[in-house]
């Protein structure tokens, strides 16, 4: 089984996506999925599914996020306001933090 790359994409950041019939919609990232290389964003490419009731839970339609391939998907930089790569920069102290390849800003905040 091969290697998996690390993402530059992590659990909790605000995401764009921008291929796709969900083009343009941003969510914040609720699950990583790295054996499969994607990402579950909240309230985006929702699907229907049909759940038998069990003791917890109600069955019905339910509606629930779908995972969307990581290649899709840009980090959302607060500065720039928009989808954006990635870089990183090492502090003195030897920290690698994540940075806006567009304006420089520290995306690790």
């Amino acid at each position: 089984m091969a290697k998996h790359k690390s993402s530059k994409i992590r659990k909790g950041d605000t995401v764009e996506v921008i291929s796709g019939k969900n083009r343009g919609r941003r969510g914040k990232v609720i699950k990583l999925l790295k054996k499969k290389d994607r990402v579950l964003v909240e309230r985006v490419n929702l699907v229907k599914r049909h759940q038998k009731p069990t003791k917890t839970t109600q069955g019905g339609i339910v509606e629930k996020e779908s995972g969307i391939h990581i290649s899709n998907i840009a980090l959302v930089c607060s500065k720039c306001d928009r989808g954006v790569k990635v870089a990183y920069k090492f502090h003195a102290g030897g920290e690698k933090v994540r940075i806006c390849g567009r304006c420089g800003e520290e995306l690790d905040v």
